[in-house]
């Protein structure tokens, strides 16, 4: 049986060792393939800046777990005005100052599901993504999805996301990512 724990930012770095932990055994490929954007250490260090204080408003954290073990993980926040999530954009159509204009209540920025290995194909990701975005009260949601990662970008798809552009973040050494949007009940 499933259950699912929700943390905010400060309990989110309460649990950083079993967040890292999840990561580690999710990502086994990606962090064997030796990119550095990939490490564990990179991963954590952008952790750390999504539950920091200063600018974790909002940051929601949903645990998985199988029989109280670990399984899996999502989170994300709602974009505030000048949101640096959306620097680089290049929008698919439409106006892009109209697109990325957030106000803390327009867009939901998911920001990481990941199941560990040996818990896959059992709907844990499903689970995780419904967990996270159940109850939202934002318009819409956000995420970013590398464009062959395509059993991800299948999911989403069937899951009702749609792409809307592409972008390459910030942090050192990151892809460059197709940027989906779902919008969200109200």
């Amino acid at each position: 049986m499933t259950e699912f724990e929700h943390f905010t930012a400060a309990q989110a770095r309460g649990i950083r060792d079993t967040v890292e932990d999840v990561y580690q055994r999710s990502y086994v490929d990606a962090i064997a393939s030796g990119d550095p954007f990939d490490s564990p250490a990179e991963f954590m260090r952008r952790f750390d800046a999504y539950t920091n204080p200063d600018r974790s408003s909002g940051f929601e954290l949903v645990l998985a777990r199988v029989d109280g073990a670990p399984a899996g993980q999502s989170w994300g926040w709602p974009l505030q005005p000048g949101a640096a999530w959306w620097g680089g954009l290049q929008l698919d159509d439409g106006d892009p100052a109209a697109f990325t204009a957030e106000t803390g209540a327009r867009t939901f920025a998911l920001s990481e599901i990941m199941v560990c290995t040996e818990y896959t194909g059992r709907g844990i990701a499903r689970g995780l993504h419904d967990e996270l975005l159940r109850g939202r009260t934002e318009q819409r949601a956000t995420l970013l999805v590398e464009p062959d990662n395509d059993r991800a970008y299948g999911r989403y798809r069937k899951w009702g996301w749609y792409r809307v552009g592409a972008l390459r973040p910030g942090w050192d050494d990151a892809p460059t990512f197709d940027v989906l949007t779902l919008t969200l009940p109200t």
